[in-house]
């Protein structure tokens, strides 16, 4: 799994980018995180849901137990 995040970000992110600085790195890869690669971004490991949907699930479960 670990891989297939680093060619999304690579893909999506990374080489489309030219950054000034490592501080604008920082702090686009983190955005990026947050706001695509978990909200939006379904995964085929995960039923093609998001992490932040399956997140949701299982604490909800964690509630219900």
């Amino acid at each position: 799994m670990a891989e297939s995040f680093f060619a999304a970000l690579k893909n999506e992110r990374v080489h489309r980018t030219q950054y000034p600085t490592r501080a604008h790195v920082y702090r686009d890869i983190a955005r990026y995180i947050e706001l695509r690669y978990n909200s939006v971004r379904r995964h085929s490991g995960l039923q093609y849901r998001t992490p932040k949907q399956v997140y949701k699930e299982y604490l909800n479960r964690q509630l219900a137990a």
